[in-house]
C-alpha cells in the first residue's frame, strides 16, 4: 500500500516519468551515496515524526 501523501506529490507521473528521475538521480549522486541518502532522509522523517507529536529525542530516550 501507497501512503497517500506519496501519492499526492507522484499523483501526475507515469512509470516512464519515475524512471528516467531514478536515472538521474542514480548519475548524480552514484550508487554508493544514495544509500546514505536514504538513511538521512530517513532520520529527518523520523525527527520531524517526533518534533509534530511533540516529543523529543529526550522524552523518547527517558521512556
Amino acid at each position: 500500500m501507497i501512503p497517500a501523501f506519496i501519492l499526492g506529490i507522484l499523483g501526475g507521473l507515469g512509470a516512464p516519468e519515475i524512471i528516467i528521475i531514478l536515472v538521474i538521480i542514480l548519475l548524480l549522486f552514484g550508487g554508493k551515496k544514495i544509500p546514505e541518502l536514504m538513511k538521512g532522509l530517513g532520520r529527518g522523517v523520523k525527527e520531524f515524526k517526533d518534533a509534530s507529536k511533540g516529543e523529543t529525542s529526550n522524552d523518547v530516550e527517558n521512556k
